[in-house]
Formats: structure tokens, sequence, C-alpha cells
């Protein structure tokens, strides 16, 4: 692999992590707490977390997770040929 594509596999892996912990922090913690709505309200620091947030930051996250894998990929595969 060159140098070029580990530096775009190590750009992606800190964005999945990014990603991964804005999930945690902004969905997954919360997941009990929404209300029909799709709202959760933390009284303790008056945030209110939204629903949609999770879809969106674990989209992000698989679609980093992809690109390293299709990076990954393609750098072996050239390779071998």
């Amino acid at each position: 692999m060159t140098a070029l594509s580990n530096l775009v596999t190590a750009i992606l892996l800190g964005m999945a992590a990014l990603s991964g912990f804005a999930y945690f922090d902004r969905y997954y913690r919360w997941r009990d707490c929404f209300n029909d709505l799709g709202r959760c309200y933390d009284p303790q620091t008056g945030m209110v977390y939204l629903e949609q947030a999770g879809l969106v930051w674990l989209t992000l996250l698989l679609v980093c997770l992809g690109l390293v894998v299709m990076v990954l990929f393609l750098g072996k595969r050239r390779q071998k040929g």
C-alpha cells in the first residue's frame, strides 16, 4: 500500500471513530428515553437529544468503515496485480 492510501485509511478510521463516539453520545446512551416525538430531554444538562441523530451518525460510521474496507481491498488487489 502506498503512503497516500495509508493516509486515507487513517483519516477514514478517524472519521469512523468520531462518528461512533457521536452515535454513542447523541443516541445510544439515550435510546430508552425518547418519547413519541423522538425527543429526549436531559434535565441535568438542559439538552434535548433527537432520535434522528442515531440514524445520521450510524450511517456516517458505516459509510466510513465501508470506504476503509474498499481502500484496503483495492490496495491489496493492486499489490497482487
